[in-house]
C-alpha cells in the first residue's frame, strides 16, 4: 500500500510550514482517511471515510462550505451537510481492500471511529482522534504493519474530561497512545499535531523520538509525505 499524508495540524490556529493542513489520508490514490480540507478533492479518490464529523476531519461541517464530490462518503453517522454519505457500522470490501470501522472514544456529540485497512497481507489502522478504545475491539489489532494516531497533547494523560455520568471523552497524550498501540505494531505514525508540537516543532520531534524502543519506531508526519509498506 502506497501512503501519502496529505495534513497533520491539529484544529488550532498555530502553523508550521509542513503542518498547514488538517487531517487526511490517502492510500493508493483511491482510498481517503477523512477530508480535513477541501483540496484534498483534487486528488479524486474513489472512497471517502471519515472518522468523525469535526471540522478539521470533515470540512464541509465548517459554516459556510459544501462538499461536492462522486467519491462514495462513509462515516459512522449522517449529516444534512451530506445527504448521499453512507452509514458503515461494519467491515465492507471495496475493489481488494477490507475496510473495518472501530468504535473509539472521543466526542459526546458526535460518533466516531478509526479505521483498519487490509490488503492482502498488509494492516494499517487510523485511529483519528481518540480518547480511548474498548479492550473488545484488541484483537482486531493484531500484527499491524502501521498505526497512524493522533498527536495532539504530549503530556501523559493528555487531555480528557468527564461529564456528569463519568463517561470520558477528548485526546490521550502520545506516551499513553505509544504505551497502547505498542503491543500491535512496530512502527506508528503520529500526526493531527497540537500547539505543544508547532510551537517548537525541533523539540517536539526530539521529544517524541525519545519514546523509542527496541523494535518500535515512532515517526512524525508531515505535509505531502509518501511511503510504502
Amino acid at each position: 500500500m502506497r501512503i501519502k499524508i496529505l495534513g497533520t495540524r491539529g484544529e488550532i490556529h498555530a502553523t508550521g510550514p509542513k503542518h498547514l493542513m488538517h487531517s487526511g489520508v490517502l492510500i493508493d490514490e483511491m482510498i481517503l482517511l477523512d477530508i480535513g480540507e477541501k483540496t484534498f478533492l483534487k486528488y479524486n479518490p474513489q472512497y471517502i471515510f471519515i472518522t468523525h464529523l469535526h471540522p478539521d476531519h470533515a470540512f464541509f461541517m465548517t459554516p459556510g462550505t459544501e462538499i461536492i464530490t462522486d467519491a462514495t462518503v462513509f462515516a459512522p453517522e449522517n449529516s444534512e451537510k451530506l445527504k448521499k454519505m453512507k452509514l458503515i457500522s461494519k467491515a465492507i470490501e471495496i475493489a481488494g481492500y477490507r475496510i473495518t470501522p472501530v468504535p473509539v472514544t472521543h466526542s459526546l456529540k458526535v460518533k466516531s471511529v478509526a479505521y483498519l485497512v487490509e490488503n492482502g497481507n498488509k494492516r494499517i489502522f487510523y485511529s483519528g482522534d481518540i480518547a480511548s478504545i474498548d479492550e473488545k475491539y484488541f484483537k482486531r489489532l493484531r500484527r499491524l504493519d502501521l498505526i497512524i494516531t493522533e498527536a495532539s497533547f504530549l503530556r501523559k494523560g493528555g487531555l480528557i474530561r468527564k461529564n456528569k455520568q463519568d463517561k470520558i471523552f477528548g485526546h490521550n497524550g502520545v506516551p499513553d497512545l505509544v504505551n497502547l498501540f505498542e503491543k500491535f505494531t512496530g512502527r506508528i505514525v503520529f500526526t493531527h499535531f497540537g500547539t505543544w508540537f508547532l510551537k517548537d516543532i525541533s523539540s517536539g520531534i526530539q521529544k517524541i523520538k525519545s519514546m523509542e524502543k527496541n523494535g518500535l519506531n515512532l515517526d512524525i508526519a508531515v505535509d505531502g509525505a509518501e511511503f510504502e509498506i
